[in-house]
């Protein structure tokens, strides 16, 4: 139908008020696994040390009647440390945009004090988990934490971290040497992570004494995982007459070594799993995030938040991890 004629429309009116609702529909993925469930202790130097040490091979231990001791001098314990890596957030909210009237908001300051804090915790622990290696660094250039994945090391598809196909070559992660973890070398090819070498990553960390109760994965070998056969089917007893539930995924994984919480990671690589003692990982700080107000210089008000913090591998060998995924 057409429009009457002389009819005063929206269109023609001025002084309408807007329409515009009073939040701000946040999609803020902030969750941090290992920045909210490891161990934090407190550092007090920006190279924070400690000791590992390991029993020795068990053997035949078999001694004649009378017999006269002998000793080997003992192995001492292994001293390694990580680089406090200093990261910060800052915002500049100019005085004006503070006292006007916003929508979903009464303060610009309050708001991006929580936006920015929940960033620095997302770049904190990408360093925590990821393939980042160590750095002293200098005048110009900022310290580096190791990440989880280079204190996991390996050679040649030995150690505790697997490759997940043979054709996968060069793939490497160097041990702990010169104070410093090296990032990961990727392999030139990748390959489907496999039951196989899923379990063999698991049996190595278990074999040297650690509970990989925890596999950290992104979304790709979270899929592979749910698509292993062995995977159990979990029943719950329901009245008859009620719907049933079908669970197509596999958040716990049970293995000859134990069970295995699978985790749901946003920041970890599609290349990596991480199989996880979290007794044998740590968060230190030198100092915990805080929010500072800066000097004011103009009609603004200046904010930086800011923390130091390294990660502690207590002891390597009690995780694993699979690399060169497809």
């Amino acid at each position: 139908m057409a429009q009457l004629s002389g009819t005063t429309a929206t269109y023609d009116s001025i002084g309408l008020r807007e329409d515009l609702e009073d939040v701000i529909w946040d999609l803020f993925p902030a969750d941090t696994w290992a920045l909210s469930n490891l161990d934090k202790v407190d550092a007090i130097a920006t190279f924070h040390e400690h000791q590992l040490d390991t029993l020795d091979a068990a053997t035949t231990n078999k001694t004649v009647e009378g017999n006269d001791a002998s000793f080997a001098t003992v192995s001492p314990p292994t001293r390694v440390g990580n680089y406090m890596q200093i990261a910060t957030k800052y915002f500049l909210i100019s005085g004006t945009l503070e006292a006007v009237k916003k929508a979903g908001r009464a303060s610009e300051i309050a708001r991006q004090a929580m936006k920015k804090m929940r960033e620095l915790k997302r770049d904190m622990e990408k360093a925590l988990v990821g393939n980042q290696g160590s750095s002293a660094g200098a005048d110009a250039t900022p310290r580096s934490c190791g990440g989880m994945e280079a204190w996991i090391p390996s050679t040649a598809n030995s150690g505790n971290a697997l490759i997940a196909t043979t054709t996968a070559s060069g793939a490497s992660t160097a041990a702990f040497a010169a104070n410093v973890v090296a990032a990961p070398v990727d392999g030139a090819t990748t390959g489907a992570l496999s039951i196989t070498i899923f379990n063999q990553a698991l049996g190595e960390a278990w074999t040297d004494g650690g509970d990989p109760r925890v596999v950290l994965v992104n979304t790709t070998q979270k899929t592979a995982i749910d698509a292993f056969t062995s995977i159990a089917t979990r029943f719950v007893d329901i009245d008859r007459k009620a719907q049933a539930v079908i669970h197509g995924a596999a958040n716990v994984y049970v293995s000859d070594y134990g069970t295995h919480t699978v985790i749901l990671h946003r920041y970890m690589r599609t290349s990596v799993v991480l199989c996880l003692d979290p007794d044998y990982w740590a968060t230190a700080f030198l100092r915990r995030p805080k929010m500072e107000e800066l000097a004011k210089t103009g009609d603004g008000e200046k904010r930086q938040i800011i923390t130091e913090f390294t990660l502690i591998s207590r002891n390597h060998n009690a995780s694993a991890k699979v690399v060169a995924c497809a």
